[in-house]
């Protein structure tokens, strides 16, 4: 058992030596950053980077731990979830901190929290336990279902107030000592205006912290070969968006709408031996200054991936420019099956623009077009499928064609928050009608049906959602497991109330 212990430290290791970034801080408060996905996902996540940076950068230091690539390894050599810069068991630090981005990885937070010797559910902890605090893209939607394992979430952006939790944590939390989880959350719910205390708020939420414009960009101090986005750093162009996707939890009424970084901020902050660069935002596409950002970065001599394009910011030179920085692949969204339904969501593609996306493709030579697309949308017929399945072989008579398909979650803060679910059956149907009526001349990938609904019953949640998770996760995980979990539990969405924005 000894010798696969030291075999999972081994892989760890390999990772840390090449990463390229600073060396582990010399600092005396110290906690454990935790990602609650593989190492892989984690290390992709600008967000959950940019914690890390500050962290350390404030004179605090910021262990990572992920979600082990297979945790029944952990389980059976009963090795303890240790953190990447030190090697110490993530249970005897006394500050947690887990970055959670979507419903799904609630999953994840309980498994790192049983690897850390720590009770996932904040009732069964007490003095000689960490203090438990979470954040992350999730809070911007509905936090209710992490209620019950977390001692704390911070809402919204947490540039700034990851600085105050510490500080007031660091203060009055002393692990081991009777009563001092009780008074500092105590003190963390005044300090801090969007600290969510489930022990104190019960079902209402504070509202969504927003950082000062003075704090952007996020950026990444650590880059690394082992994820999808291998060796690119990562800096935020853009923070929201300004379009009114009524799907699309980062709306422009959310947070303040879109907030552009200067291209001359964007290009300073990227080292000059990056030779990939990732561009980050909901609407990167949307910068005006995103096709010189791009030809500088081209220029360099850079490889450039954004996480966003809209069809309709698509033209010549961005494509010319997205085609020197070696895009192969031209990749937007389309979202609704058919012009109707699109305009219901208030997407403002049209098909001009995704036609126009085709040609640029064609024109261009890149290799081909994806198009990200949504099933199981309100109002969604046969006759829209139709519509793209005659849409799609056009566009696909221009050049190749791939399409993405998710089936649609309705999410809390949106304009189709309570949408119900379409239903498995429905979504499979439509996915099957779709694939037999392109047939081999359009690729298609899609995302499992039976797994969105988990997402839905988690987004519409609350607590006892949240809860039933930890039975799932302690029959196995399968969704055979997460359908008898939620079997039984009150239907519908819960009520959610967010607390009065504070002057």
């Amino acid at each position: 058992m000894a010798k696969h212990r030291e075999a999972l430290r081994a892989e760890v290791r390999k990772r840390v030596s090449e990463e390229v970034g600073p060396p582990p801080l010399s600092a005396s408060e110290r906690i454990a950053l935790i990602y609650p996905s593989p190492y892989h996902v984690g290390m992709s996540s600008l967000g959950f980077l940019q914690i890390h940076r500050l962290i350390n950068d404030s004179g605090r230091a910021a262990d990572r731990a992920f979600l082990p690539d297979d945790p029944s390894d952990y389980y059976r050599t009963r090795t303890p979830l240790f953190t990447y810069e030190l090697e110490r068991p993530v249970g005897d630090y006394p500050i947690l901190a887990i970055s959670v981005a979507y419903e799904l990885e609630i999953a994840g937070v309980i498994q790192v929290l049983e690897l850390s010797g720590v009770p996932p559910l904040a009732r069964d902890r007490d003095h000689r336990h960490p203090l438990v605090v979470m954040g992350g893209p999730l809070t911007f939607s509905n936090p209710l279902p992490l209620a019950p394992y977390a001692d704390v979430i911070l809402m919204g952006e947490c540039d700034e107030t990851i600085h105050t939790f510490l500080d007031i944590a660091f203060e009055h939390f002393a692990r081991g000592k009777r009563g001092a989880r009780e008074r500092c959350v105590d003190e963390l719910a005044k300090g801090i205006a969007s600290a969510f205390v489930p022990t104190l708020h019960g079902n209402h939420l504070p509202p969504l912290e927003q950082a000062d414009n003075s704090l952007l960009p996020a950026y990444s101090a650590i880059r690394t070969p082992h994820t999808e986005l291998s060796n690119m750093f990562l800096i935020e162009a853009e923070r929201g968006c300004s379009r009114g996707c009524t799907y699309c939890v980062m709306r422009r009424s959310t947070n303040g709408g879109m907030r552009l970084v200067p291209k001359e901020r964007i290009l300073g902050l990227i080292p000059e031996d990056a030779k990939r660069v990732g561009l980050v935002g909901a609407a990167v596409s949307d910068h005006p200054k995103i096709a010189e950002i791009v030809e500088t970065l081209a220029e360099r001599g850079c490889e450039v991936g954004l996480s966003s394009l809209r069809a309709d910011r698509l033209n010549d030179r961005f494509v010319a420019a997205l085609k020197r920085a070696g895009y192969r692949t031209l990749t937007t969204a389309s979202d609704g099956a058919s012009q109707r339904i699109r305009d219901a969501i208030d997407r403002k593609t049209q098909e001009k623009h995704l036609r126009r996306a085709a040609e640029l493709v064609r024109d261009h030579g890149l290799e081909r077009l994806k198009l990200y697309m949504m099933l199981g949308l309100p109002m969604e017929k046969d006759e829209d499928i139709d519509e793209l399945i005659a849409f799609s072989l056009e566009l696909a008579s221009i050049a190749p064609l791939s399409l993405s398909i998710a089936p649609f979650v309705s999410k809390r803060n949106t304009p189709l928050d309570r949408q119900p679910f379409a239903g498995i059956d429905v979504v499979e149907r439509r996915l099957d009608r779709l694939r037999k009526g392109v047939g081999h001349k359009v690729e298609i990938r899609s995302t499992s049906a039976r797994w969105a609904w988990v997402e839905y019953v988690l987004a519409q949640g609350g607590r006892a959602e949240g809860e039933a998770v930890l039975q799932a996760v302690r029959h196995g995980g399968s969704f055979a497991a997460w359908k008898r979990a939620f079997e039984g539990l009150q239907k519908g969405p819960r009520p959610m109330v967010r607390l009065p924005v504070l002057a």
